[in-house]
């Protein structure tokens, strides 16, 4: 046997070209086996040998219609330990493989949730930390800051650079759209047609900037949720120009333009016509659509997933276009994730304002077809909407804060509606200071609403110092640069400088929230009660063992509020303090509110 292997390090070549997915892999998972990808001209004529490695068997090698792309299937039993496989062909060719020692509790981590605020990023938009990597030569698109859809030169650097500026702001979770390869002739930017899974762009620094931005924002508190898409890929993916198989991409490979009708998904009487129309066509050209029903390319995303979860350290991951893909599906690898990460964290973009969609994706609901997920969290969008409607209106029968309150009275449809993710904007959107008229009292009872219901609250970036995108709806306005996070700003966020007073105030009150949300309990995990809306004022309570916490939110003029209606949550107390001003208030038949403002009361 030892002559044997002496012979076969002596014939084995290097690996010569031969790229490997996932990069390596760890001892101690959940799942005891590991597929992986080969790509390299011709491999799948090769027969594959591992070398004796206890605990660890290639059980399968095997290549769908590509002869450039080759799996094996490795079983790595609970008695192996970390180190070095190294696999060799029949033509001499091999390759080192590494297995890691898990980090220590990795599996017992902790996702996001009701305790955490979030903040969401776009990284290209948001502060350029290193200009050396605006621009590379194996990137196609190049930085113009003039360009609506052109690169800023944002990176990961740039926001490790302000942690200490969000720690101080009191956000716990830090959301980035996608911050991977996007080698796209144009937007790129915006990074949802990844052109490498594996790969941080190098433009926003590479994966060791990414591994440092977690590492770092963890030492603070922050934890790190990623945008995933495994919908699609973009145009210039190397599977685009060579499938693994000839059906890894739906559609032949061939744009089919999608017909968004989301709610064939769940609908019993929908046409199969219909449905493949949502599930199969494409989202946009730049982005062929991918069909994980090829077991292989499903196990592939699972893997990539969960790779980088144990790679980066991540606490949480955000669903791009969560129902465009196949619900068999998304079924199996949310259930991947958590069966190694009881406690992680998944949210689900469905953007729809029909609840019952958005409560169907949800883990722990029962649906009528009997499909469920493990995703805990999805996008309130339904909330959303009514919050801007309500603040731009005037009040009425169903209209004013009655569509907030309607639109929370719907929470029964969802398994746990403590868990899904309310926000009052984001990056597909206008800023909801732009769609709430540049007001900046309406903007305030928005925010205040958002970090003081039910629910895990999400920020959008410069919400605290109103950036606008006033006149223009289109995405590259809406995203725009960060105050000091670019060369020739005359506003800096962090330092204050140039910053308007309207913009000091608000970045002033937000942080106020975000430090009460911090300090009292019943504003994270509280029961709610709310009341159902009158003359411009909507009132609720959050209640826990040891606090009560009133929220009102007048958008009218200045009143004075009866207070009998109110007394099951009152239970009695004679005074309240006003969390938001520091002033102690007597609780006795009115209370004075003034025109278009928010009052949060401990009472006492």
């Amino acid at each position: 046997m030892r002559v044997f292997m002496v012979l076969w390090a002596l014939l084995a070549l290097p690996c010569q070209g031969v790229e490997v997915a996932p990069k390596h892999w760890w001892v101690g998972m959940q799942n005891p086996d590991v597929q992986l990808l080969l790509h390299a001209p011709n491999t799948a004529q090769r027969q594959w040998q591992l070398r004796p490695y206890d605990g660890v068997t290639l059980t399968r090698q095997h290549h769908l219609d590509s002869d450039n792309y080759q799996f094996l299937s490795v079983h790595i039993g609970a008695q192996a330990y970390p180190g070095t496989l190294q696999f060799v062909a029949d033509d001499g060719t091999q390759f080192d493989y590494q297995l890691k020692a898990r980090a220590h509790d990795s599996k017992q981590r902790q996702g996001f949730s009701s305790d955490d605020v979030i903040y969401l990023i776009n990284p290209d938009r948001f502060a350029n930390g290193n200009v050396h990597n605006d621009n590379h030569p194996s990137m196609i698109e190049k930085v113009d800051r003039q360009a609506r859809d052109g690169r800023r030169g944002g990176d990961l650097q740039g926001i490790t650079e302000r942690l200490d500026y969000l720690q101080r702001m009191g956000f716990t979770q830090l959301w980035l759209t996608p911050a991977r390869e996007n080698n796209m002739a144009t937007g790129s930017y915006h990074g949802y047609a990844m052109t490498n899974l594996y790969a941080i762009d190098p433009r926003m620094g590479g994966n060791e900037a990414y591994f440092d931005m977690v590492a770092q924002a963890a030492e603070r508190g922050i934890g790190v949720i990623m945008d995933m898409v495994p919908n699609h890929i973009g145009a210039n993916h190397p599977w685009v120009a060579d499938k693994p198989s000839r059906d890894w991409i739906n559609n032949g490979g061939e744009f089919l333009a999608n017909n968004h009708r989301r709610q064939t998904v769940m609908d019993p009487h929908s046409s199969v016509y219909d449905r493949t129309r949502f599930n199969d066509a494409w989202f946009v050209p730049a982005m062929p659509d991918l069909n994980q029903r090829v077991d292989e390319l499903s196990t592939y995303l699972i893997q990539h997933s969960i790779w980088w979860i144990e790679q980066a350290g991540l606490s949480g991951i955000r669903v791009d276009t969560n129902s465009y893909s196949d619900k068999a599906f998304m079924a199996r690898w949310s259930q991947a994730i958590m069966a190694e990460y009881p406690n992680f964290s998944i949210v689900g973009e469905e953007w729809t304002t029909n609840p019952g969609i958005i409560a169907y994706w949800q883990r722990g609901k029962h649906n009528q077809d009997g499909f469920s997920t493990a995703i805990n969290s999805m996008m309130d969008f339904p909330l959303q909407a009514a919050l801007v409607k309500a603040l731009n209106e005037e009040p009425g029968w169903h209209t004013g804060w009655v569509r907030v309150y309607q639109s929370l009275g719907n929470d029964f449809m969802y398994a746990n509606a403590d868990d899904l993710l309310v926000f009052a904007d984001n990056h597909d959107m206008s800023r909801i200071y732009t769609q709430l008229g540049q007001s900046v009292n309406k903007t305030k009872l928005a925010m205040t609403l958002m970090l003081t219901i039910r629910g895990i609250p999400q920020v959008y970036y410069g919400t605290e110092v109103l950036l606008d995108n006033t006149p223009s709806d289109a995405h590259g306005d809406i995203r725009i640069e960060f105050p000091g996070g670019f060369s020739g700003h005359q506003a800096d966020a962090i330092t204050g400088q140039g910053l308007s007073a309207e913009q000091t105030q608000m970045q002033d009150y937000l942080r106020t929230l975000l430090q009460l949300r911090k300090q009292f309990s019943a504003l994270r995990q509280g029961r709610m009660v709310h009341f159902a809306p009158k003359d411009n004022v909507y009132l609720y309570a959050r209640i826990d063992n040891e606090q009560r916490i009133v929220v009102i939110l007048n958008k009218g003029n200045k009143q004075h509020l009866e207070l009998a209606p109110y007394a099951e949550i009152l239970q009695g107390a004679k005074q309240a303090k006003n969390l938001l001003s520091g002033e102690m208030l007597r609780l006795n038949q009115t209370l004075a509110i003034g025109a278009e403002q928010a009052m949060i009361l401990a009472l006492q």
